[in-house]
């Protein structure tokens, strides 16, 4: 039963080139996605040439025409088979659990319809997705440790036996999100583990417990090509004897205090406060 069949838009002037008008047609009868994952897939989850022939139809009334429980007679207008072939096929993918019957509303709201329902077809879909990306996974960990680069468990990369994620975590007291674990994984591919553990190190000092704060002290490092951890030592150390340079020069051209004993002056005053606060 139909669920609100659309109407087919035609248009009106056809006085022009017929490959002209075949284009426009090909554009207002519209297009049926598939995705591709289910033509790779269809037939690990037991679905034949033909019945995957027959989903397609079958998404095609469902986008297209509004209809939600096409018949087998609708549908043996456009293959190359009879109805009762066509039934057969429906309740084998029934049977197998590809489809379902659920009961839809019409937009209207006047009636309850029945019609196909692809969600089972998803979920297996799904699953031997799943398997395959868990395979491509475990291949992909396999060939880095084999390469002799940084190991992948658990979707971390390693430092001295440890997991960079497990680090981060420690310090942070609490877990790393799946975004957080990837941005750890991009700043170890650009500027390697130990360094990643090094800019750690700065944040936790400084009781910066976020990653923005780590990405700053990165990005400064590798601005100025710091790539080692001695490379950064010594660009500290240097940087320290350029601002206490700084500060003398400062100092030095400002001169000395008014009353050049301003610092016995201060002593004095702050002995006579504390005297104050003695108990007799």
């Amino acid at each position: 039963m139909a669920s609100g069949r659309k109407s087919k838009i035609v248009k009106c002037d056809q006085k022009v080139n017929i490959t002209a008008t075949f284009g426009s047609d090909l554009m207002l009868e519209g297009s049926t996605a598939i995705p591709n994952i289910l033509l790779k897939v269809y037939n690990k989850i037991g679905i034949t040439d033909f019945q995957m022939m027959l989903l397609i139809h079958m998404f095609r009334f469902c986008i297209e025409e509004g209809e939600v429980y096409p018949t087998p007679e609708m549908m043996a207008e456009y293959m190359h088979s009879d109805p009762i072939r066509i039934k057969r096929e429906l309740a084998e993918l029934l049977e197998k659990e590809i489809v379902g019957i659920s009961q839809y509303i019409e937009e209207s709201g006047n009636r309850v319809v029945n019609g196909y329902d692809f969600e089972p077809l998803f979920l297996k879909i799904s699953d031997v997705w799943a398997g395959i990306r868990a395979r491509e996974i475990e291949e992909t960990e396999k060939r880095l440790k084999a390469a002799g680069g940084y190991g992948l468990a658990g979707g971390s990369f390693k430092y001295g036996g440890t997991e960079l994620i497990s680090i981060f975590e420690k310090e942070f007291g609490r877990a790393i999100s799946p975004l957080e674990a990837e941005q750890i994984g991009q700043w170890a591919e650009e500027m390697g583990p130990a360094i990643i553990v090094e800019a750690l190190k700065r944040a936790v000092i400084k009781g910066k417990y976020n990653f923005k704060y780590i990405n700053g002290i990165l990005l400064e490092w590798k601005k100025n090509n710091l790539r080692t951890i001695e490379s950064i030592l010594e660009y500290e150390r240097e940087f320290q004897e350029r601002r206490l340079a700084a500060k003398n020069r400062r100092k030095s051209e400002a001169g000395p205090e008014p009353g050049g004993d301003g610092g016995k002056s201060d002593s004095k005053k702050k002995a006579f406060i504390r005297s104050l606060y003695v108990k007799c």
